[in-house]
């Protein structure tokens, strides 16, 4: 664990706008069929680090399998810049590519085998 950093970011467009509290730097590149297609790189934290800054209303959800996972994403530009993730739903995943400036940076990025994802969601958890 690190010390505490806040991080803002956003969609491409701007109407979306988040800020996120993280304690481990760590993020999970998934290998899962979504996250895959789209470049979703995951920085997964509590609910209560979370704060919607702007732009709920140009928010709509995408849905599938489970229904678990809410893949909330700006309807305006089409850009994911965080959601809830199946793995855990009390939670939210932020993508470390729509945190501003270089904050992408200050992270390590692991791999995840999400198209395995029964088999190996105990490590992340």
């Amino acid at each position: 664990m690190s010390e505490p950093a806040r991080y803002e970011g956003g969609c491409h467009c701007g109407a979306v706008r988040f800020a996120v509290t993280v304690t481990d730097h760590t993020a999970l590149r998934c290998s899962c069929s979504i996250c895959r297609m789209k470049g979703f790189v995951h920085v997964i934290v509590p609910r209560d680090r979370f704060e919607l800054l702007a732009g709920e209303a140009a928010l709509t959800t995408y849905t599938f399998n489970t229904h678990t996972a809410r893949h909330t994403f700006c309807k305006l530009c089409g850009v994911q810049a965080f959601y809830v993730p199946r793995s855990h739903p009390d939670g939210v995943s932020c993508n470390l590519n729509c945190l501003d400036a270089d904050a992408a940076t200050r992270f390590e990025v692991v791999p995840f085998d999400g198209a395995n994802w029964e088999a190996n969601i105990d490590t992340i958890r």
